[in-house]
């Protein structure tokens, strides 16, 4: 009895560390200039590809009521806090990648083609932007 209950408990953990190879979740970003938190952002999927939204600003020079000044589409004007800033985004078969999305930068309102990669076990994501052939790679952080 006592070998099936552990059998389960470890069937029952593995099963939860696949689960976390994902970008869906609340995630830290860290500025990859200054190593500042900048922000919580939540993944979820939805039709089989990312959504992602800030929850909250963590800069310490954020205002509560900021808005997207810079966003050129229906973003503009809207609270950063709620800002949906992930759209798209599909696993690539057979690799812990999700590519052919886009991720939007409130802070300039461009927006770039982004990939998302968990690392370290899940526990940290590589946002990877890319404007034409050069690119700038974020890492995040999970919350627990």
């Amino acid at each position: 009895m006592k070998a099936l209950f552990a059998a389960i408990v470890m069937a029952g953990g593995a099963t939860a560390a696949m689960a976390q190879m994902t970008p869906v979740g609340t995630w830290r970003s860290v500025d990859d200039k200054t190593n500042e938190s900048k922000a919580e952002i939540r993944i979820v999927e939805s039709g089989g590809a990312l959504v992602g939204r800030i929850e909250k600003t963590l800069r310490k020079d954020a205002k509560p009521d900021a808005v997207c000044e810079e966003c050129s589409d229906e973003r503009k004007g809207k609270p950063i806090a709620g800002l949906e800033i992930i759209r798209g985004g599909k696993k690539t078969e057979g690799k812990d990648v999700w590519e052919g999305g886009r991720i939007l930068d409130p802070e300039n309102g461009k927006e770039y083609r982004a990939s998302f990669t968990p690392i370290d076990g899940g526990k940290k994501l590589e946002v990877r932007g890319y404007l034409g052939p050069f690119w700038r790679t974020q890492t995040w952080v999970r919350n627990p």
